[in-house]
């Protein structure tokens, strides 16, 4: 990565600028902003001698290594430093505090430190904003850091902070905003949180803390947010909580409160959210969720169970309610549609009967509504297409009755459609066509008829649409999607037709066809239906099925009759001359050249073409080793006791010419490389084709990855290796001018020592055209790997193509999850997980669980971001696999000759 072309010192002529501020009169550098500058390396020790900085901002870039630990006595000026949003990592140093003079605001946020919290911070006197979240730091909180004088906001959560939660927070605290969240916190919330009579925020979310609240925390009158959620906190929810009457934002989600929710809440006016979510709770549903200007309410996951009267007119501020998970019967109150603003909308999981509100198209701003999991029965009601914001509807495991309205197509905006678990009938409406954002839909387990209505192909972002266990007929629509589409979704339909099924639809019967003999004219003409007795001439009715199967069985009996001719011919000329054929009893000759016309086995190099197993082992399912796209893979051994994987390939109507397909496996004889598996011969006929390769004892990548147990995972080293080393051997195909085309975990082989091979590579070539949809369908067989550029005509197939295959798997070894995975209402493709995970800074949440922590960031992470650049969606984007294999050899052994200097 490039570094920002920056001078240390700067020269004075420039000193003025956007980036830098200075001393109008000395001219020396006072300040230094450069967010999100593309900055590398290590912070240059220059740095330190820029003693009269004031200010220093270098967030959002890419500087590692540890914080110099003379930078704040080095700056005895500096009041403001920002650090964060880079990779620095090591300890924080304990000089950096040892003389912190007039620093007032510093942040190290959201970098890799570890180590402890120094207690020298608590030295730091000017000490205003202080914020080392999302690290990795762990150990104690200091004593005495509620003591600093000027300390307003204090930040350390996302790290792994244990201990508990010291006490001894003064009445005299400056303090506004504490954030201890997402740590190791354990104990009792300090009984005395509430002498800092100044804070304004106050958040011990995600920690393990128990007990309950402090009384301490019901003399905080100006607090605007308590959030204590994802803790074990129990006991009642207290009534003092009414006298925090500033309180904006309440979260007690995540814990073990039991009892009613009390009304005093009521007494806090201002409160906008309030999550009491995933508890004990139980009774009536406080009125003051509706009282309230309240925009977000969630109680989901709690033991409620009464239901109070709506005041409409006092809930217009309502954005978002939760009510799922309790024990709410009876309707739906029709009220509730009522609320204009509203715009999600969750009573799922619960005991609600009767009908849907009829009123629920007037919510025109409703984004999403989820009454999954109840008891209501009645039709869908039309009106549902009123509510054209809807983004979410989910009505599955209900008691629905009816057809689907029309009327859904007009929720434009819909990208996620739940009916399944219903008693829904007739036809699925055509409208459907029109709902372009549409990507999941679950209409199963109902009693749908009819066919698949052809605009379903308008469906651009379908991922998912799930249409089991119906009663469905006729043929699949045209798409790319339905194409590819998984059995699961289209299991038990009878009638449904599927190409990957390998059946086809029984056309509709017309009425019997009357044949005239007496007619001159064509009699399919004349067709009628059957005629009375009364009619002169007499007519032989003859039904098109009957017609077939006459047709059919004349030509069975003549088939018959052939191949019984050419079997006595076959007999006879087999008893007058030896067996030469390269396909005997033993399925393999044991020559090596052949008569063309009968088959031709080739062994490149050294090795005898004879296989002690013969044609059995090719054919015994027990010596089958797995099946690809182009075919399945058997064991066998050569004569001299050498195993050989065979490929018998099941595309044989779609390989080229004996002497094009010759060519071409010739040319891919001659790779040899250690990283790639070697081709040892061929076998050729019209109708069957062999390739002999080495035999792998390692098996593949993909039963390393996703069907071994924990204890015999692949090590962070070993996946490492394998990363690299498929690196090298697409290099070296690459360079041979060969394109893999079907790069996957499966087609990665390894052998006895661990070493990664790769397999499957060129045989695209073998086909007669590289035909797109032959390559999607048949070679492609494994979603998730293909190139984007695999849909678009005009774009031209190339190495690139491997390259995202490539960084496809990368993420698949370092993640341990498949590149797409099927979930219950959603897919989830690994590319798109592990780049928000990475734009949300947790990228260790991706990593494959079973490295149990043993792997460094300081490699997995520019290996992930090399995954993610391979995989872009721009093939000129993509790096080279030569690149590739060069940064992988870089992040593997660093250049120690970096000087700290920015250059």
């Amino acid at each position: 990565m490039d570094k920002a072309p920056l001078l240390w010192p700067p020269p004075r002529r420039s000193c003025g600028s956007s980036r830098r501020g200075c001393d109008a009169r000395t001219g020396r550098v006072t300040s230094l902003s450069l967010p999100a500058a593309s900055l590398s390396g290590r912070l240059p020790r220059a740095l330190l001698r820029l003693d009269a900085l004031v200010s220093l901002s270098l967030p959002r870039n890419n500087l590692s290594g540890p914080v110099l630990p003379g930078l704040l006595a080095a700056l005895p000026r500096l009041r403001s430093l920002d650090l964060s949003s880079n990779r620095l990592a090591a300890p924080v140093p304990t000089e950096l505090f040892a003389q912190c003079r007039s620093i007032r605001a510093l942040s190290l946020a959201r970098n890799e430190l570890s180590g402890y919290i120094p207690a020298a911070v608590t030295s730091c006197s000017s000490l205003v904003s202080l914020n080392l979240s999302c690290n990795r730091l762990a150990g104690p909180i200091p004593d005495g850091l509620w003591s600093l004088p000027s300390l307003r906001s204090l930040d350390l959560s996302g790290n792994e902070l244990s201990g508990s939660v010291p006490g001894g927070f003064p009445g005299s605290s400056s303090l506004r905003a504490v954030d201890l969240s997402r740590n190791l916190l354990a104990g009792e919330i300090p009984a005395d949180v509430g002498e800092a009579a100044l804070l304004k925020s106050l958040d011990f979310g995600r920690n393990l803390l128990t007990g309950g609240l402090p009384e301490s925390l019901r003399r905080l009158s100006g607090l605007r947010f308590l959030g204590v959620g994802g803790n074990a906190l129990a006991g009642e929810v207290p009534a003092w909580i009414g006298e925090m009457w500033a309180l904006e934002r309440l979260d007690l989600s995540g814990n073990r409160f039991s009892g009613a929710i009390p009304d005093s809440i009521a007494k806090c006016k201002k409160m906008v959210e309030a999550d009491l979510s995933r508890n004990a709770l139980t009774g009536e549903l406080p009125w003051w969720v509706f009282g309230l200007p309240l925009q977000r309410v969630s109680v989901a996951g709690n033991k409620l169970y009464g239901w109070v009267k709506v005041p409409v007119d006092a809930a217009l501020a309502l954005r978002a309610l939760d009510l799922s998970s309790n024990g709410f019967s009876g309707g739906i109150p029709p009220q509730i549609t009522a609320f204009a603003g509203l715009q999600y909308l969750n009573m799922s999981s619960n005991s609600f009967t009767g009908q849907l509100p009829a009123g629920i198209g007037g919510m025109r701003l409703l984004e999403v509504l989820d009454v999954s999991a109840n008891r209501l029965d009645g039709g869908v009601p039309p009106e549902i297409g009123g509510a054209v914001a809807l983004r979410e509807l989910r009505m599955g495991m209900n008691s629905f009755t009816g057809h689907i309205p029309s009327q859904i197509g007009n929720c434009s905006s819909l990208v996620a459609l739940d009916l399944s678990q219903n008693n829904l009938t007739g036809s699925i409406p055509s409208t459907v066509g029109n709902l372009t954002s549409l990507q999941v839909v679950d209409l199963s387990k109902n009693k749908l008829n009819g066919t698949l209505p052809v605009e379903l192909s308008n469906l651009p972002s379908l991922r998912i649409f799930d249409v089991s266990h119906n009663l469905l007929s006729g043929d699949l629509p045209n798409s790319r999607f339905f194409d590819n589409i998984p059995e699961t979704f289209l299991s038990d339909n009878q009638g449904l037709c599927s190409s990957r099924k390998n059946n086809s639809c029984i056309a509709v019967m017309p009425k019997p066809i009357v044949l005239n003999p007496n007619s001159s004219t064509n009699p399919l003409s004349q067709a009628t239906p059957t005629a009375p007795s009364s009619m002169h001439h007499k007519k032989i009715i003859l039904s098109v099925s009957t017609l077939i199967a006459i047709a059919g069985g004349g030509t069975i009996i003549i088939g018959v009759i052939i191949i019984s001719v050419l079997n006595r011919r076959a007999r006879a000329t087999t008893s007058r001359s030896a067996p030469a054929t390269a396909l005997s009893d033993d399925y393999l000759s044991q020559s090596p050249e052949n008569d063309a016309s009968s088959g031709k086995l080739v062994m490149f190099g050294k090795g005898s073409p004879e296989f002690s197993a013969g044609g059995h082992a090719l054919l015994n399912k027990d010596c089958e080793l797995g099946r690809g796209g182009f075919g399945a893979v058997y064991k066998t051994v050569l004569r001299d006791g050498q195993p050989v994987a065979i490929k018998k390939l099941t595309v044989s109507s779609l390989v080229k010419s004996k002497d094009d397909f010759e060519r071409q496996v010739k040319l891919l004889s001659k790779v040899r490389h250690q990283n790639v598996v070697t081709l040892r011969g061929f076998y050729w006929t019209s109708s069957l084709q062999l390739l002999i390769y080495d035999y792998l004892p390692g098996g593949n990548l993909h039963k390393h990855l996703h069907e071994c147990t924990e204890d015999s995972s692949l090590s962070w080293m070993e996946r490492f290796d394998i990363i690299i080393g498929v690196a090298r051997g697409l290099t070296h195909l690459h360079q041979r001018g060969i394109i893999h085309y079907n790069l996957k975990s499966s087609n990665v082989l390894l052998d006895s020592n661990g070493e990664p091979r790769v397999g499957d590579y060129g045989l695209a070539k073998l086909l007669p055209m590289l035909d797109r949809y032959v390559l999607s369908s048949k070679i492609q067989s494994a979603l998730g790997y293909m190139a984007p550029e695999f849909a678009c005509k005009t774009v031209k197939i190339t190495e690139k193509c491997d390259v995202y295959g490539f960084g496809v798997l990368v993420l698949e070894v370092l993640t341990g999850r498949r590149p797409v995975e099927y979930l219950e209402d959603d897919v989830v493709v690994l590319c798109d997980l592990v780049r928000s995970a990475l734009e949300e800074g947790r990228l260790e949440d991706c990593l494959d669980p079973r490295l149990c922590g043993e792997f460094p960031m300081e490699e997995a992470l520019p290996i992930i971001k090399l995954g993610l650049v391979c995989t872009s969606q721009v093939p000129s984007n993509r790096p080279d696999m030569g690149e590739v294999v060069n940064i992988l050899e870089l992040v593997r052994s660093p250049q120690d000759s970096l000087e700290d200097e920015l250059v």
